[in-house]
């Protein structure tokens, strides 16, 4: 297995992550059908994460802002959340490093 497919089973291992931290917020006092909600979204990168298109995972780095900003100021505004605040921010930046480390390895090809 090569550097680029270890790195993109990493990305959709980190994205599965990420949709369960947000359902997570369910313990912070969020309801349910707004967690369910946040989580939607994050469907529509998935398919090409999984199969590796560059373009995918180019504008999934700025898809995954909103998801950033949202854990941040939850963990600097809200108390009672800072722990799945903390959690969700770790495993965004992760999903968003590991989105960028495969642009950065795998060969540009058109598509």
């Amino acid at each position: 297995m090569n550097l680029d497919s270890q790195v993109r089973h990493l990305t959709v291992w980190l994205w599965a992550a990420v949709a369960f931290s947000l359902l997570a917020w369910i313990t912070a006092g969020y309801p349910w059908p707004l967690c369910a909600l946040a989580v939607l979204p994050l469907l529509a990168p998935l398919r090409g994460l999984m199969r590796g298109r560059r373009y995918t995972y180019a504008w999934a780095t700025l898809f995954a802002v909103p998801y950033l900003v949202f854990s941040l100021t939850e963990l600097l505004v809200n108390r009672q959340a800072r722990w799945v605040a903390g959690m969700s921010l770790l495993l965004v930046f992760a999903w968003f490093c590991t989105m960028i480390f495969f642009l950065r390895i795998s060969p540009a090809r058109p598509e």
